[in-house]
């Protein structure tokens, strides 16, 4: 079933977004959205009942390389009108987690509209599945794109600044490269402070408290070759951390890798740069 999934993402990895959220929405595809639609900004999604919106927010303010906020939208909308308007955060994404009382839900939901609240509101944050495309341009390898998999991602010991009842540890993910390769990494990815920005770490894991690449805590692993140099960008997926410590009584995320992929070009999310759909 991999290698039916991947020949797929390799036939059509390169059509629009509105043709990857149309696959979504009807089932199709379930898979995580690393290499889509290339081009275009992608986004993590949190979803949370309106009296914890205001806090949510502050807490992306506060951990802005973690959780940079780029969409609010009001209470019971899910039409993303700013990044897609012809979208449905209930049905385009590949599948979504479900938090109750903070407990992650084991299965993958796939469709929110029977769940759906008038009290929800739903944030898009930025994603590096972003910049993976720029990095590529400049000949660097993506380990995870050349092996198929979902990035790792790995729950550190650096502390967030908690707001209301969001709180806990940055979470990163994690992709090698060369020594040779490093200055053009920092290059490349800090252009893109609305989606993470440069490595906030390279080298020794433990120094972030991580135990065992080969173990991470979301995604998959990815082969570690000789010469590599592990290097960690801030992730949105400490939102869902924060999700789980919030223990709202119900909370919605994208699944881990599964992100929402938006109209708007991905120059767009350079730091400076306004951001609006593409026609």
């Amino acid at each position: 079933m991999v290698d039916e999934w991947q020949d797929f993402k390799e036939a059509y990895a390169e059509e629009p977004p509105s043709f990857w959220r149309e696959k979504m929405a009807k089932g199709i595809w379930r898979q995580p959205t690393t290499g889509l639609a290339p081009g275009y900004a992608q986004m993590n999604l949190v979803i949370v009942p309106e009296d914890y919106a205001d806090d949510f927010e502050q807490f992306c303010e506060l951990n802005s390389q973690a959780c940079p906020l780029l969409v609010r939208l009001s209470a019971g909308i899910p039409i993303p009108h700013e990044v897609a308007p012809y979208a449905d955060l209930r049905t385009d994404l590949p599948g979504y987690r479900l938090f109750w009382k903070g407990i992650p839900q084991p299965q993958m939901i796939t469709d929110l509209r029977s769940l759906w609240q008038q009290d929800w509101v739903s944030f898009l944050l930025g994603c590096s599945f972003t910049f993976e495309r720029a990095l590529a341009a400049e000949g660097l390898k993506i380990r995870h794109w050349e092996e198929g998999r979902n990035v790792p991602m790995f729950i550190t010991n650096r502390e967030c600044e908690p707001a209301g009842p969001f709180k806990g540890p940055m979470v990163v993910s994690m992709r090698p490269f060369t020594k040779e390769e490093l200055e053009k990494v920092k290059e490349t990815t800090g252009k893109y402070i609305k989606v993470h920005g440069p490595p906030v770490h390279i080298g020794d894991p433990a120094e972030l408290g991580v135990k065992d690449l080969q173990n991470p805590d979301f995604g998959d692993a990815v082969t570690l070759r000789e010469g590599d140099v592990p290097c960690f960008w801030a992730c949105g997926v400490t939102s869902q951390v924060a999700l789980e410590n919030a223990k709202l009584s119900v909370a919605v995320s994208h699944f881990p890798g599964c992100m929402f992929i938006t109209d708007v070009p991905e120059e767009k999310m350079i730091d400076g740069a306004s951001r609006e759909p593409r026609e």
